[in-house]
């Protein structure tokens, strides 16, 4: 069975207008969108999905970036998608991202960094659980 994963453009990547480059990436390194949607998060969605970090210096700052604009919610599926998605992101830090990655590519610092993707399967089942039902999600 296919492997899913969330992936987000952040407020950063909808504002510079580079939504269907990432896509793109995604449909031609053979993942697929299993569920795609534009919102814009309220304070208290994007501190439940970053609950983790809570206790982190940057935890109010990057609530509030994620708060500052529509994002787009995609649910990702393919053989191997998370490591698959993480490859195609780049490092967190656009300084240290590889040529050709989204973060290289469409970022601007670490935080203002285009694009989230979950890191494990047990974060990939709570982040996509997190902003979709499972009718929402085409199989």
């Amino acid at each position: 069975m296919a492997e899913r994963t969330l992936s987000i453009i952040k407020p950063d990547g909808v504002e510079k207008g580079v939504i269907g480059k990432i896509v793109d990436r995604f449909e031609s390194n053979g993942l697929k969108i299993a569920a795609m949607k534009m919102v814009h998060l309220s304070r208290k969605e994007a501190e439940g999905f970053y609950y983790v970090h809570r206790e982190r210096p940057f935890f109010a700052s990057l609530v509030d970036f994620m708060v500052s604009g529509p994002v787009v919610l995609m649910v990702l599926e393919g053989n191997n998608a998370i490591a698959k998605n993480r490859e195609l992101m780049g490092a967190t830090n656009p300084a240290n991202a590889d040529k050709g990655t989204i973060r290289k590519d469409f970022a601007t610092d670490i935080e203002r960094n285009t694009v989230h993707g979950s890191d494990s399967p047990e974060s990939a089942a709570f982040e996509i659980s997190h902003f979709f039902s499972a009718t929402e999600i085409v199989n």
